[in-house]
């Protein structure tokens, strides 16, 4: 089986092969995030390259109502993926986790960002954490950011703009079909929750 190639143009494919090179010869999880940035940021200042269909919101998303999640590229081993988030003026997505370390940036729009920490480290079965509200942040064009589990892993995010927005995710792993968690921060619940991409389905 070959790496999926769901945007399959030159500027991904040289992105993917730089990213891929940089995980080959990094350990550490803050080097690698920080051996990527630049690049990342290359990507995250052209405009033009993501095709008009990856741009697009959808009714029913795994999400929320009218919140899509594009892939654009993963790999076969479900340890690297590349993903658009488009979500429509004043929508937000569940407080969710990652599970994985990344970079996530803004591409087009606006949002505003919520960062929670929760003082135990949730496990796959737990179904109750205490949440704190750590951080907001205002997020424009070019802003991005790192997770790295377990903490700076949990927020949400709201379209802020008038006009959809769109987020870049590159994960350390197949993010829309791994088993993660939502959580409600007003009472404390946790759910397993699967996002899903809008145009791949996930092996069950």
């Amino acid at each position: 089986m070959s790496d999926e190639f769901i945007s399959d143009t030159p500027k991904v494919r040289q992105f993917i092969r730089e990213v891929q090179a940089i995980i080959a010869s990094t350990s550490s999880i803050p080097e690698r995030l920080a051996a990527i940035r630049p690049i990342f940021r290359q990507v995250m200042a052209d405009a033009q390259w993501l095709p008009d269909e990856f741009r697009r919101t959808y009714e029913h998303g795994g999400m929320g109502k009218g919140i899509a999640n594009w892939l654009l590229y993963r790999d076969t081993e479900g340890t690297l993926s590349l993903s658009a988030l488009v979500l429509p003026h004043g929508a937000a997505t569940p407080v969710h986790d990652h599970l994985a370390w990344g970079l996530v940036g803004l591409y087009v729009g606006e949002q505003d960002e919520e960062i929670y920490e929760t003082a135990v480290p949730v496990g796959a079965g737990d179904q109750h954490s205490e949440l704190k509200l750590v951080e907001n942040k205002h997020l424009t064009v070019g802003s991005f950011y790192e997770l790295i589990p377990p903490t700076g892993d949990i927020h949400r995010v709201i379209t802020t703009s008038r006009e959809p927005s769109i987020s870049l995710h590159l994960l350390g792993n197949d993010v829309g079909c791994v088993l993660r968690h939502r959580f409600e921060p007003e009472t404390g619940a946790v759910a397993p929750f699967r996002s899903g991409y809008t145009n791949v389905n996930c092996e069950q």
